[in-house]
């Protein structure tokens, strides 16, 4: 069975993989991967939706060796506004932005054209792999093949925010009422529009388009946490809030 049947088998079935089972030669070798997985997804049934951007602090890049961001296509399926624990394998928890595409992102256009093509929601996002004790134990690679770990996104209301608005604004994370952690827009390559740039210019190059319609989920404020059944809400700066439950049934 290939690496990419494997991956898919792993998705379809939430049955994780051994860690360093697949064989995976390099960070294009790992996108093309991706990119396959995905269209077993699609022959599935399942429609591109979006992506999520990862490793966008200096902090998540030291986790995982890497010198840049990642990506990850993500698909219908992963959008959320009750998670159930069941359906995943080692699900975590992270705030983050998420830019809804109401124009296309050329990768020549910079923060302030890309705030004005895009509205934005208070987001959260679920990190999950497939493969057993994967978080932060994975390499490089098998995070990318495995579509950046993604797993779910939850959004709010999205609304038009200018450059300023979200320049360095704070996050908190609330379970059950209680603050428990925060984190700031900064930590998402210095600004969120700057991490929406870098994936239209890496999609780009590899000739894909940021269309309207799609959503970006732009990069995490926090390290993520585990995700454990409960309420939650995650509150941001000018931004607002979302809250979603969390349960195991």
């Amino acid at each position: 069975m290939s690496s990419v049947e494997q991956l898919y088998t792993a998705y379809a079935a939430n049955e994780p993989l051994e860690l360093g089972v697949l064989e995976i030669e390099s960070k294009e070798a790992a996108y093309g991967i991706q990119s396959d997985v995905l269209k077993l997804k699609e022959e599935n049934g399942e429609v591109l939706t979006g992506y999520k951007i990862s490793l966008t602090s200096r902090e998540t890049q030291d986790l995982f060796h890497s010198d840049s961001p990642l990506y990850g296509a993500m698909t219908d399926r992963t959008i959320k506004k009750e998670i159930n624990l069941n359906d995943y394998n080692i699900p975590l928890l992270e705030m983050e932005l998420v830019f809804l595409v109401d124009e296309e992102i050329l990768p020549e256009d910079d923060e302030a054209a890309i705030m004005q093509k895009c509205r934005v929601a208070p987001g959260a996002e679920v990190p999950d792999g497939r493969y057993k004790d994967w978080f932060p134990n994975a390499s490089l690679t098998e995070i990318i093949a495995d579509g950046a770990v993604n797993g779910a996104v939850i959004y709010g209301e999205p609304a038009h925010y200018d450059y300023k608005a979200i320049e360095d604004i704070k996050g908190t994370l609330f379970h059950e009422g209680t603050a428990i952690k925060e984190g700031r827009s900064t930590e998402v390559l210095g600004h969120p529009a700057s991490a929406v740039k870098w994936l239209a210019g890496t999609l780009a190059a590899q000739g894909e388009k940021l269309n309207p319609g799609l959503f970006i989920s732009s990069g995490t404020f926090n390290l993520p946490v585990p995700l454990k059944t409960g309420t939650y809400k995650v509150e941001y700066e000018n931004v607002g809030s979302v809250d979603f439950r969390v349960v195991q049934q």
